[in-house]
């Protein structure tokens, strides 16, 4: 007789202990509906509030608003096939991977190369040994205007190898890709 009573007693302790859990969250929490881009959500006219000092919120051009929020000044998010599987999910750009500064070297959550150096000084470097050190990038002839665009689109080395399936492949407009070369410049 004294195992239900016990049993009854601990079952509305156990209620007792969740009802106050869901009264007082010791901490605070986002809403649900922001939730999944905590911190440093970057898409246009979805988030009101205040961004870290270090994360851009206004941008000075097509280019660097295509680099940090993967949509165009018309509001048109840009168009990606491969790379990771978040990026579907959640939405991303550039910035995602290659960081605010350009320069990659961070791995990226299921990805299986880590982002190279995308400044346009890096890229475009006739040092062989400067592109593999700084850049990550295997040897390979140095990148032009040209061969940037292939990359971004068709995930095209200047060599002609594929780059790593993590980068996405842009189906980005002839004005889009031409002012986000222009913003790389400016990194």
């Amino acid at each position: 007789m004294k195992k239900p009573i016990l049993l009854f007693f601990l079952g509305i302790a156990i209620v007792v202990s969740g009802c106050v859990n869901l009264m007082g969250d010791s901490y605070d929490r986002p809403s649900q509906e922001y939730f999944w881009h905590e911190p440093g959500y970057m898409y246009p006219d979805q988030y009101d509030r205040p961004l870290p000092s270090d994360i851009a919120s206004q941008f000075d051009s097509n280019g660097e608003l295509i680099y940090y929020t993967g949509y165009n000044e018309e509001g048109q998010l840009i168009p990606a096939s491969g790379g990771p599987h978040w990026l579907y999910v959640h939405g991303g750009s550039c910035v995602s991977c290659h960081g605010v500064s350009g320069r990659g070297g961070v791995p990226i959550m299921m990805g299986t190369d880590i982002p190279s150096d995308i400044r346009y000084s890096t890229l475009t470097a006739e040092d062989e040994n400067a592109n593999e050190t700084v850049s990550g990038h295997d040897e390979h002839p140095a990148y032009t205007d040209e061969t940037i665009k292939e990359a971004i689109r068709d995930g095209i080395e200047p060599d002609g190898e594929e780059l790593d399936y993590t980068m996405p492949r842009w189906d980005m407009s002839d004005d889009d890709i031409e002012d986000l070369i222009d913003y790389l410049k400016t990194l």
